[in-house]
């Protein structure tokens, strides 16, 4: 069976969460199977290895299950990008908009090179502007978003469209 068959017969789907009307897709079902972890890991550690990033910037904190340990696979550096208030040293931010509200994100400042090609890596794709706040940051710090990668894409809310701007490299391993 084919990797992202294997992990649309994992996710759980969650009715009504957050809210009515709102089917969650849980992808915490993946994480209690080691073995389809590390065939996650390995299939995008393939895809990625002539790639010549130098790093990945993972969205906390779901980006982060995979991303690290892509990064790990890689033998490159891991950028943890945290939600305001959680990361002790200089640091640069993003404040955007959400549908009901706004957040902000955060990465130490140092964590990146100017030039540095990186691949921000998050669980899911849903309208995009959690990554597309990490791809303002990676800009901040002089760095390029060479891709962006999930495991789960909700085609249906055009999230790829919102990214499409900071790179034409996108990559999901199942779309609903």
């Amino acid at each position: 069976m084919e990797l992202s068959e294997r992990i649309k017969e994992t996710v759980r789907d969650v009715k009504d969460f957050p809210k009515e009307g709102i089917v969650f897709k849980d992808i915490s079902t993946i994480l209690l199977n080691s073995d389809l972890c590390k065939d996650i890991v390995a299939h995008l550690a393939e895809k990625h290895q002539n790639s010549n990033l130098q790093g990945i910037a993972a969205i906390e904190s779901r980006g982060f299950l995979f991303g690290f340990p892509l990064a790990m696979a890689l033998g490159i550096p891991f950028i943890m990008i945290r939600k305001k208030g959680k990361l002790p040293y200089n640091k640069v931010s993003y404040a955007y908009n959400l549908e009901y509200g706004s957040a902000e994100i955060e990465m130490h400042s140092d964590a990146i090179n100017p030039g540095d090609r990186i691949l921000i890596h998050d669980d899911l794709l849903a309208t995009g502007g959690s990554a597309a706040a990490a791809a303002e940051l990676i800009h901040k710090c002089g760095g390029t978003v060479a891709g962006f990668d999930f495991l789960v894409e909700l085609s249906f809310l055009n999230g790829a469209k919102a990214l499409a701007p900071y790179s034409a490299k996108l990559s999901s391993l199942v779309q609903y």
